[in-house]
């Protein structure tokens, strides 16, 4: 190998997104679908934000922690999305090793404060259903805000102890098979000794301490849950159908994201269509920002009338009299 071979092979300053392949004149089509998607993302989670905001009915734990959730999704649709888009209409979709970095953070912060939100209000479901006279004590907006404040810090921090390492590394290979950069991906492109690191941390954290810890809480909280319906009434079961079913629904839908992507970043998946295959990786960020409003802004009756309040209010305030530009004493 020559001193300039070796040079190149050390010192990568980009990566080639190799899953975006050439989608002819279709790549039109997936640029405006993306687009849609984009703004239905950021359109449905911010109205469902300023909602809870304004509506004084909604300050509580449970939605609080929904807030959480919607501010996450527009988080982690914008770290694929506007890079999906330039990508998708580009001929050779290279990426920058800063900005693939970057994007590395972002997604995975994304995804791990996403499992940890969920996480926390699958334990908030299971106060609310199992020890429902104790709720208000167990569950307040102060622990709520401290909670959802902690597992903010520290994926961002999880996350950027994994990314110090990864940045270190040496690479070979430049190649990424994804539509978006992937801390596993981007590791193995490395031919640095220093990898070990990387992967045993992502390893530890990834399995242990964002998976293993976040499952074993669920499955304990749907558990109890679960024996509280068996034993209970009809109407008891009716309630936990009605209160756990958009969260379930939520949950089920993300696990699935995550399962794909770690089967599809370990295995060979060219026997899948490629449209699919694109839609599939990108579900996490694309489906689940979209899914999670749209459920619990259909499924819970207090955001719904809160909804239609508010309508009203700007239907109301629209509407005014002609008669009412003349007295001003109809305003009071």
């Amino acid at each position: 190998m020559t001193a300039t071979t070796m040079q190149n092979s050390t010192e990568t300053l980009s990566f080639v997104l190799a899953m975006y392949g050439d989608a002819g004149q279709l790549k039109y089509l997936y640029f405006t679908l993306a687009l849609l998607f984009y703004i239905s993302v950021i359109v449905a989670n911010s109205v469902l934000i300023i909602i809870i905001y304004m509506d004084q009915n909604l300050h509580e734990p449970m939605y609080l922690f929904l807030c959480g959730l919607f501010v996450n999704e527009i988080y982690g649709s914008t770290s694929l999305l506007p890079c999906f888009m330039v990508h998708i209409l580009s001929e050779t979709h290279e990426i920058s090793a800063s900005l693939c970095f970057i994007q590395v953070f972002n997604i995975h912060t994304y995804g791990t404060i996403e499992f940890g939100t969920l996480t926390i209000m699958a334990y908030d479901r299971y106060v609310c259903i199992c020890k429902p006279l104790h709720y208000s004590v167990i569950i307040t907006k102060r622990k709520v805000q401290i909670v959802i404040l902690f597992i903010w810090t520290f994926c961002f921090l999880e996350i950027g102890v994994l990314l110090s390492f990864t940045v270190r590394l040496k690479f070979c290979g430049t190649v990424i098979n994804k539509v978006f950069c992937a801390h596993h991906l981007v590791a193995d492109l490395s031919c640095s000794s220093d990898r070990t690191v990387s992967l045993v941390h992502d390893v530890f954290f990834g399995l242990i301490v964002t998976v293993t810890g976040p499952v074993s809480y669920i499955s304990y909280s749907y558990g109890n849950i679960l024996l509280v319906c068996l034993k209970g009434s009809k109407e008891t079961r009716k309630k936990a159908l009605e209160t756990c079913t958009p969260h379930f629904v939520s949950l089920i839908s993300f696990v699935f994201a995550c399962f794909y992507s770690l089967i599809s970043q370990r295995s060979d998946a060219s026997s899948v269509p490629y449209p699919l295959c694109v839609f599939l990786s990108a579900y996490a960020m694309v489906i689940q920002p979209l899914l999670n409003p749209v459920i619990y802004g259909l499924k819970l009756s207090k955001i719904k009338n809160a909804c239609k309040n508010l309508l009203t209010l700007k239907t109301s305030q629209l509407y005014i009299s002609p008669g009412a530009y003349l007295n001003p004493t109809l305003h009071y």
